[in-house]
Formats: C-alpha cells, structure tokens, sequence
C-alpha cells in the first residue's frame, strides 16, 4: 500500500511499529485467512496504491490499526467463509465471528430520493430474505451482543448519478455493540455498501458477520450491460427486473439498445410515426411513461440509463413511417449470387438511413431531441455499426453519387457531419461502435470525431481493436464479441441453412454461429480488457459491457442467458480477477459465484447454474486439479 509513494510496510516502520513474528517473506505469502471468500490479507499490502479521491475520509491511523491487528492476529485466525460477490477490494475480519441481527433491526440515513428508496428496499431484504448459504459459516456467535441498526453517512449527498461518480464505501460491524456503520462519499457508493452488507447476513434467526470492516470502490466506472430489445420485445418489468439484479452485481450501466432494423418500439412524441408504424404492435412499444419509470429505477438502484438509436445503419424499421429515407428497405438481406462483401445487410432484416435525402435529418433531429429529452444521461449512443456497403450502392440516388467519384465513406462522413455536432449540442458525449473508424470499408476519417466528444465501443478482433482506439487518443468501452457477447454458441438463426444437411454436419466446434462457441462465465472473467495496453492507453478504457443480442433471446430465457455469466464481468470489472499472487482466482470464485447464484435465484432472478447442486455445497472437489 501506498501513500504519496511511501510503501505501508515502510510507513510502519518508519512509526516504530513491528510485524511481531511475521517475517517478510511470510507476508508475502499472505498469512491470513481466506475470509468472505476474500480477506486483507498481509500481501494484498504489497502494491496497493490508495487513491485519496476514491476513499474519503479513511485516515492513515485506521488503516495503519487495521494493519497491526491483521499483522497480530494473523497466525491465530481460523477459517470460515462467507462469499461475496462481487468479491471487495479490501477485507479486515481477523477473527470468525458473527452477531445476531436484531428482528426490529433499522437503517438510518440522509433525505436522500433515490438513497432513500434503496434504504427502505434494502432493509426489506435484509429482514426477510433468510438466506441458507450452501455452506454454512463456521463462526463464533458474540454473546449478549445483537446488531441493532445501520447507520449510513453521506459526505456528498448532491452527487449525480454520472459516468465517474465515486462509488467507494466503507463498512464497519463491530464485534460488540449494537451500532454498524457504513460511510460513503455519495450516495451511489452507499447502495454498493448496503449490497455488501445484506450479503453479510444469513440465517433464520438472522446472523451478520462482526468484527469487519469493508473498504471498497471499482476498478472501472463504467460496468455496464447492452440489451437489444428491437429483434425481440422485453416488457418493462422484464427490464426492471435485469436492472434490479445488475444493482446487486454492482453493474452501473444499462446500455438500451431500444432500436434496429427489425423494429422500432419507442413511442416518440415528435415522431409517433416511428413505432407507430415499425414496433411490433401497439402493445410491444416503450411510451414515454414506461421510460420515465425504468430512468428513475434504474435511479433508485444506481444503474445509469444509456439509450442507444442505432444509425444509419439497422434502420430498416425506419422505412414504415419513412420509405423515402431508407435505402434497400425490406429487399432480401444476401441476394442470391452477391458476394458476402455486396450484402444489403450482415443479416436479415436490410435497410440503412439514406444520408442525400435531406428529410433524414428533419427526421433525425426530432428522434436525438426527444431521445436526450426522455434520457437524461449525459452519453449518447449513436450506434454506427456495420454499415452495408450493398445497401447503398442499391440505392438509386446514391448510385448516382457514387457514379460521379464519390465514395461510400464520404457518404458517412457527411452523415455524421449532419448528426454528431447536433448530438453534442445536447450536451451530450457521443459513443459509436468501432465500426466508424475501424471498418475496413465505410469508415470516416478520425478528424471528424474530436476524442472529448467522443467514445468509441469495441466488439471486434478482442484487444488489438481496444488498442487501436486508445492508441488513437479515443476513450472506449469494451464488448469484445470474442469473451462478452451472450449471444453467442445458440446456433444459426437463419433459416433453410444447407450448413445443417447431414452431409454438411462437421461444423459442430461453433454451431453455425458466428461468435460461437458459447461464451462461458470462465471465459468472461478471464478476459482482461487492458491486455496489451501502455498504462497510458490503460487509462482511456472505461470498462466494459456484455451484450445480448436478440435474435434468439425474448423473456422467457432473459435472466438465464444473462445470469451469472454477466455476474463474472461484474468481479471483472470491480476488484479484478486475480489473486493476491497474481493468479486468476476460479477456483474460488467458482464457490463464491455458486453462492451467488442461489442468492440470485431467491431474489427472483432466474439465473443458470454453474455447477450440480453437490458440487456447490462440497467445494474443491469438482475442480480440476486437487489443490488442497
């Protein structure tokens, strides 16, 4: 640990203090417990770099307590286990004890709108849920002691809830008394500590792990999850629902794929027309109201709303309400004889907006200021992604164009030339797929898109892609099809597809599908967004999103595609993957992900398993190699 480049184990001897009968080399070695699935243990000392912005009011004479008494203590602890997910960033329980949790039990905190209503869910939860771990924590119960309430302090109550906020808290449960205590800068932060703590509790008569502190904050501010809701319609309360159990991931981005070229379910005032025409039906569109109220839930659980209108391209929806606009609407996707480079779409359902026709914008400018109207998050995601070079050249207008030296890419650059500055005069910052600057054919050039106003999110070719945008100067968000899309490994959703003849049957290592193979929660948590990256270039990564894509998904199988497989992204993405060596972690993530997942599935989250029932409750003895 660090302050102003002074090493704590410097700092401690600098102040006369004395790691007793611990060597150097065993603190090293991490002389602790594994506690929660997690612990502080002496090594997680060894190169940790506090960030005085990131932990408020954490002085140096706690933690420099903390470290005497885990220093002390340390070879006297006995084990016991309580997992949590995602697994925070720092850990004191020097001793296995729990306390019993009052049944008048009380949180009590600042007037705050959105804080307050999280309060009042939390302590719901915690009075009710009774959760039956899978193994039951060895622990020593303090006598005559019963935590009685929570008290949650707020150093910024004004915060708002934008890309950047601190979310760091700290949580403290003492081993006697009846008060526990959770300080936090904003109240964002404060919902991660209630998640934290109401993990913390189990049983019938409840019992809450004492003796603890937490202190807590991500790696990266942006953690997010990307739903398509235009090939297939989520009703309101299926979308309530993932946001609920992204709040207790600690994910803080739903990124709205709202729109594509299958339909158009957003009820726009300006533009009823739109979904009017292009929604599936009258009773598969988002009214203004119904975006009203997943805005402010996603509000009470701390999970931004990112809103994303897909363009030019995937707009063959568009075409119902507006046929002049849209080139190549409703024509066969991969006309017989075309090259797979001359395709109208890269899949079924063609049409992409016409940038010549000047009633595009008039269309446009209404859609982008009812949008920030509706959302008041200040990212904007103008989609940009796979624009169809076939699809214009079958344009008639566009043909014309083209026939006098013009090329597909100056058509998108005066697309985005019309669009982009409109956008930011929102005061909004623009996101775009890759696409824009790294297709290999339609890309704009890199003046046209100033890296202020700028974002651009990856889901192509893994980490070179990242690296090529942040070495450009641009911030990003990462989606690598390759580790984040849940989409992927279901098979081909394309119809009479010769692929699956018998006589065509060797192409089983994907399925036909063109991200497959399924994409494992292993796979997920495996991927390191920055790899390859200057810690320069580190810097402008964001974080990361999964992404569901809808071609095979609708509700009925919502909280299994996503569940728990975003959940391994969500640690990912919060306090890193690897142990205190430097090792990926799976085999205890595995234990913790289990538990998890069961606290998942009686919150109401229908999430996949990960493992048999038997494995979960006998850790270690499904793993690979036998390490204990």
């Amino acid at each position: 640990m660090h302050f102003h480049g002074i090493h704590l184990l410097d700092l401690l001897s600098r102040v006369g203090f004395s790691i007793c009968n611990i060597d150097r080399e065993s603190v090293k070695k991490g002389i602790a417990c594994q506690a929660l699935g997690t612990s502080f243990l002496a090594s997680d000392l060894t190169g940790f770099q506090m960030d005085k912005n990131q932990i408020h009011g954490t002085a140096i004479f706690t933690l420099l307590s903390m470290a005497v008494m885990i220093f002390s203590s340390a070879t006297l602890v006995q084990c016991a286990v309580i997992n949590l997910w995602p697994k925070p960033r720092i850990v004191s329980w020097p001793l296995p004890l729990a306390t019993l949790l009052s049944p008048k039990f009380k949180i009590t905190s600042p007037n705050h709108r959105y804080l307050s209503t999280a309060v009042y869910r939390y302590l719901h939860l915690i009075l009710t849920e009774h959760h039956h771990p899978l193994v039951i924590p060895t622990v020593n119960l303090t006598n005559g002691s019963v935590v009685q309430s929570l008290i949650v302090t707020i150093h910024d109550l004004s915060a708002p809830l934008v890309h950047g906020v601190n979310e760091s808290y700290h949580l403290k449960i003492p081993s006697t008394g009846v008060e526990a205590s959770l300080t936090a800068e904003t109240a964002w932060g404060a919902m991660r500590g209630l998640e934290t703590f109401s993990q913390l509790v189990w049983g019938n008569p409840s019992h809450v792990a004492s003796g603890m502190e937490v202190w807590d904050w991500p790696i990266f501010e942006h953690r997010g999850v990307m739903l398509d809701t235009s090939r297939n319609f989520y009703n309101v309360e299926d979308i309530l629902r993932m946001i609920g159990a992204m709040s207790g991931n600690k994910l803080n981005v739903f990124h709205w794929h709202i729109t594509d070229s299958h339909s158009f379910p957003l009820l726009l005032p300006s533009e009823p027309g739109l979904a009017d025409k292009g929604s599936y039906g009258p009773d598969m569109q988002y009214s203004p109201k119904d975006v009203t109220r997943i805005v402010q839930f996603g509000l009470e659980h701390g999970v931004r709303v990112l809103p994303e209108i897909d363009m030019p391209g995937h707009t063959g929806s568009w075409a119902k309400a507006y046929p002049e606009i849209v080139a190549c609407a409703n024509m066969f996707w991969w006309p017989a004889g075309y090259k797979w480079e001359d395709r109208l779409a890269s899949e079924p359902g063609a049409g992409q907006l016409n940038p010549l026709n000047p009633k595009t914008y008039q269309v446009l400018k209404n859609v982008i200021r009812d949008v920030t109207m509706m959302f008041p998050e200040p990212f904007y995601h103008a989609g940009g992604d796979e624009v169809a070079p076939g699809c214009w050249k079958a344009d008639p207008e566009i043909q014309e164009f083209l026939s006098k030296d013009g090329s597909l890419s100056e058509i998108l650059e005066m697309f985005l030339n019309s669009t982009f500055p409109y956008i930011v005069s929102m005061n909004r910052t623009v996101v775009y797929w890759e696409d824009v600057l790294l297709d290999q054919t339609v890309r704009v050039n890199r003046s046209l898109l100033p890296p202020e106003s700028t974002i651009l999110q990856t889901w192509n070719d893994g980490p070179n892609n990242t690296k090529a945008i942040v070495s450009s100067g641009y911030r990003a968000i990462v989606s690598s099809a390759d580790y984040y899309y849940l989409d992927c490994g279901h098979g081909s959703f394309i119809g009479n597809n010769s692929k699956y003849d018998q006589g065509n049957a060797g192409n089983t290592g994907t399925g036909d599908s063109w991200c497959g193979p399924f994409k494992t929660w292993q796979t997920i948590y495996n991927y390191d967004i920055t790899y390859g990256l200057t810690e320069e270039e580190a810097k402008l990564v964001l974080g990361g999103e999964v992404a569901l894509w809808s071609e095979q998904a609708d509700p009925t199988v919502l909280d299994s595609r996503i569940w728990p497989r975003a959940s391994a992204m969500a640690e990912a993405m919060w306090s890193g993957n690897r142990d205190e060596k430097g090792m990926k972690r799976y085999a205890e993530a595995t234990d913790r992900l289990n538990e998890w997942r069961g606290r998942m599935v009686s919150r109401g989250i229908r999430a996949e398993p990960i493992q048999p029932l038997w494995c979960a409750r006998n850790p270690g003895m499904c793993d690979t190699v036998n390490s204990s």
